[in-house]
């Protein structure tokens, strides 16, 4: 091989290394015990001694959360979650991405509790530049508190899909060439709470928590932080637009004729007779 050869292949491998470097591109697994902080009621966070698991609980003295130590632009978020067993009404379990200030970014996983026999409602929304209500929610399909089942938010600078299982149930695309807000500005965190909403959370308030079912655990495992330390270029631009394929199209809307109990852009009333913009505009 000439040296010419040789220099250029050197230049290459640098290259490649300081492209890497910059990128700052978590790809693997994280670990609850290495990559996330108890921020509130640290006594009711319990994570396991090799960090793999983490429960929550709420008790009548105080709920608790966890933050992500780092913070992300762009990527995908994910982690399998149990939720509250038997009578969770006025409970509220999250998960989700959030910046700081006034002003936040917000893209939310929220899981409203329930009377024992009576679904759980999974609540979704986004918040762009402080303002959010943009609120999807639906029942789920399956017992959430039997077993774990994976949660994702998959957040790029085109589209943000919140996906359970690997079937995407929404996509909330960037139109802000419509004067749509869209968070893509904001690095974020990862959160997961759980916390006292019997205000709003069941039935809009009208049925409380009874404290006598305390206390309230939930469950998490496998943490997956597959997501960008920063807004280089190059990080970014492993996470591209992508379009769903013909079955997930078909799977998402499958869920959300049936499985869809809200939906602000059906909600007219709300917003004096004018939904907002991006209700008229492709989403999948």
């Amino acid at each position: 091989m000439a040296n010419t050869d040789r220099m250029h292949l050197v230049a290459a491998a640098l290259l490649v290394l300081v492209l890497l470097d910059s990128c700052s591109l978590l790809l693997v697994h994280a670990n609850f015990g290495n990559d996330t902080v108890a921020s509130w009621g640290a006594q009711n966070v319990v994570i396991s001694p090799d960090g793999q698991n983490l429960t929550l609980t709420l008790n009548n003295q105080t709920g608790c959360r966890i933050d992500s130590i780092n913070q992300f632009m762009f990527g995908s978020i994910e982690m399998q979650i149990k939720l509250v067993q038997g009578n969770s009404a006025g409970t509220v379990t999250s998960y989700y991405m959030s910046s700081d200030g006034t002003h936040h970014d917000e893209i939310d996983f929220e899981f409203l509790g329930n009377s024992t026999g009576q679904p759980y409602v999974i609540h979704t929304n986004v918040f762009a530049n402080g303002t959010g209500n943009r609120e999807q929610q639906f029942y789920p399909w399956f017992d959430p508190s039997s077993s774990f089942h994976n949660y994702t938010i998959h957040w790029n600078p085109s589209q943000i899909v919140w996906s359970i299982d690997g079937t995407p149930i929404r996509v909330f695309r960037n139109y802000e060439n419509l004067g749509v807000p869209f968070p893509r500005r904001q690095a974020m965190k990862a959160y997961s709470s759980i916390w006292n909403g019997e205000d709003w959370a069941t039935q809009g308030g009208r049925v409380k928590i009874d404290w006598s079912s305390a206390p309230f655990v939930a469950s998490y495992t496998h943490l997956g932080l597959r997501a960008c330390l920063s807004s280089d270029v190059q990080c970014v631009s492993a996470f591209p637009a992508t379009n769903l394929t013909s079955d997930q199209q078909t799977a998402m809307a499958n869920i959300r004729s049936s499985y869809m109990m809200y939906d602000y852009c059906k909600d007219a009333t709300r917003f004096n007779g004018v939904v907002p913009l991006e209700c008229s505009q492709p989403q999948n």
